[in-house]
């Protein structure tokens, strides 16, 4: 099974060219075998991706823009299809490709799922409880000002001026 992801070479459109990039290099990367096929130089390429994205796919021009992603003949999805299988972890499915051994798809989306879980835990627990030591100087900390502020807040209060850094001697006018 080849995959095969229609280009334009030579699209003006900065958009389409960093979308068409981003695609490559993500095959290049994970060393999924692809063919670029060229709709700019190639008007038999052109008129087959034309013809063969799917109507729904299809804008309401009717004239689908590069990227297009295929598995020989079948059709795979656009830039914005290859995106969201690619956040999802899914993107051997979205090409329909076994994943390599090794590779476990979803795997980040169960990790996340996880993390998530373990971060709404936390934040039940309250502030300080399961919190370590320096986590709970640190909250301490925020809550009373240092002896600079306190000084510099003084300070503001005397003569309306605040400074952002404590100052050996205060600036002088010349």
């Amino acid at each position: 099974m080849v995959i095969k992801v229609f280009v334009a070479t030579s699209s003006g459109s900065t958009a389409i060219k960093k979308k068409q990039q981003e695609v490559v290099g993500f095959l290049e990367a994970n060393k999924i075998d692809f063919q670029q096929m060229d709709i700019a130089g190639d008007e038999d390429n052109r008129k087959w991706m034309r013809e063969n994205v799917p109507g729904e796919k299809k804008p309401q021009n009717g004239i689908p823009l590069p990227p297009q992603i295929f598995n020989e003949e079948r059709y795979c999805g656009d830039f914005e299809s290859f995106f969201s299988a690619k956040e999802e972890n899914i993107i051997y499915s979205f090409l329909g490709l076994a994943p390599p051994p090794g590779v476990k798809e979803n795997e980040k989306s169960d990790a996340t799922d996880k993390n998530e879980a373990h971060t709404e835990d936390k934040a039940e627990e309250g502030p300080h409880e399961g919190a370590d030591e320096g986590a709970h100087e640190e909250a301490q900390s925020a809550q009373s000002p240092s002896e600079d502020q306190q000084e510099n807040k003084e300070e503001h209060e005397a003569t309306g001026v605040f400074r952002k850094h404590k100052l050996e001697q205060p600036c002088q006018r010349k």
